[in-house]
């Protein structure tokens, strides 16, 4: 039998082409070497989310205590809340097997890879298995990567993997790399009251993002007596007598109970037998063109392509993938604004583009923004620092950048503001309500425009 489409890689990119398309009315095989929802679920997003919900109540109270409205603890059990994500994910993974057997897909569990136009082999615990496909979605995802001398040993030096399997939370941590990864896990340490260490070698915290961004959040983890130490490069670490050191090139050393290394993911694409079918490989992502497609009825989503590393971007492009397989979209592949939030508290969010990348626009290039200081929502829960920054290109709205207290709620409209392209004339096409953290948004677009220089 030659299957209509076969996925290899069941994260959100893959496990969403498979099941699209099997609403398709395609056939369908999925392919998984390890557990269905791939690092998001099992290893990354939801693991990380369910330990900042569980710790959140800590960051609130010691907001409302610093008004003096609220006193005592917050007593998280740790082993109870591993137990707790370990019982979520297993549950997860249960309703999405579940799911995949309504739909008809064929689930093979196994190492799947290429083995000429065509065909895949699956290496499983009972053999190989040879499957036959018309199309092809690889969905490998990514894994972590370091550089010589910054490997994990599983000791007291450990990936973000390793992290978060560990039974007990370090009293004190060193994070290596100041990105969205180590920064949301640095959180959590903290709310554990584990004294903090973040090492980076750019001169700034979160590096991708708007440079007032940066400017704030940095602000946030000094009060919180943060050791934040930029503009550093690394250049060993390992376990000595039971801690972690940390040795830069400087010379200097710094210990810890553990160090994370967080310095970036690489896309997985070893042993996959992509140049039997002559799929090209350029640091180690698989190139795609604008359909998305690496070979004639070879495609590639999510972290794997190498065009952006977000779990609902690898989702929208499985779904994009089996809409065309099915026949029922031609033409190539577009994202639109593609949201980005750090979670924690404070919070960034993101979409469009930013006042540090527009610039050099030829395009009439404006910014407003509204401070949370002034929102109720804000004020309530004892958590005003931060801002919305609107960047405008001719008139339009571009891009939406925000930080402070549970600013990933504005997201959405934020995203479909940018995709609508709002004029000022749009600000009364939606009514905005009272009092909500939205209304720092509504602020940010009615504020007054500054030229960006």
């Amino acid at each position: 039998m030659t299957y209509d489409l076969i996925v290899l890689g069941a994260g959100p990119g893959g496990f969403d082409a498979a099941t699209a398309a099997a609403g398709y009315g395609l056939k369908v095989a999925l392919v998984e070497k390890r557990s269905l929802g791939g690092t998001c679920l099992n290893r990354g997003c939801i693991p990380t989310k369910l330990w900042l919900g569980a710790t959140s109540a800590i960051d609130e109270l010691h907001n409302q205590s610093k008004l003096k409205i609220a006193s005592g603890e917050v007593v998280v059990d740790f082993a109870a809340l591993q137990a707790r994500v370990a019982k979520h994910l297993a549950g997860t993974r249960k309703a999405m097997a579940m799911q995949l057997e309504k739909l008809g897909v064929d689930l093979f569990e196994g190492f799947g890879r290429l083995a000429g136009e065509g065909t895949v082999e699956v290496e499983a615990a009972d053999g190989i298995k040879t499957l036959k496909y018309a199309n092809l979605v690889i969905a490998t995802g990514s894994k972590p990567i370091y550089f010589p001398g910054l490997e994990p040993d599983g000791d007291c030096v450990l990936d973000s993997d390793m992290f978060l399997a560990m039974e007990t939370m370090p009293a004190s941590l060193i994070v290596v790399g100041a990105g969205f990864i180590g920064l949301e896990m640095a959180q959590v340490a903290h709310r554990f009251g584990a004294q903090v260490t973040v090492v980076d070698a750019m001169d700034r915290v979160a590096p991708l993002e708007d440079p007032e961004v940066s400017k704030a959040l940095l602000s946030i983890f000094k009060r919180w007596k943060w050791d934040v130490q930029l503009a550093k490069r690394v250049a060993g670490l390992r376990t000595v007598d039971g801690k972690g050191v940390l040795t830069m090139d400087s010379g200097e050393k710094l210990t810890a109970d553990k160090i994370l290394v967080a310095v970036g993911r690489g896309p997985v694409t070893e042993g996959l037998g992509l140049d039997t079918v002559g799929i090209e490989v350029a640091m180690r992502r698989i190139e795609v063109d604008e359909n998305l497609q690496a070979a004639p009825n070879i495609y590639a989503v999510g972290d794997v392509n190498g065009l952006i590393q977000l779990a609902h971007a690898a989702a929208h492009q499985g779904h994009h993938l089996a809409a065309a397989v099915a026949g029922k979209t031609d033409g190539p592949y577009e994202s639109g604004p593609v949201p980005s939030v750090l979670y924690g508290a404070p919070e960034v969010m993101r979409v469009g583009r930013m006042e540090n990348e527009i610039f050099l626009s030829p395009e009439r290039c404006e910014v407003s923004r509204a401070q949370l200081a002034a929102n109720p929502m804000a004020q309530a829960h004892a958590s005003t620092q931060g801002f919305v920054k609107v960047v405008w290109a001719d008139g339009r709205v571009a891009g939406v950048t925000a930080v402070g207290h549970d600013v990933s709620r504005l997201t959405t409209p934020a995203t479909m503001i940018v995709a609508q392209g709002w004029t000022g004339h749009d600000l009364h096409s939606v009514m905005f309500p009272h009092p909500s953290l939205d209304e720092s948004l509504l602020a940010a677009l009615r504020a007054e425009r500054t030229p960006v220089e």
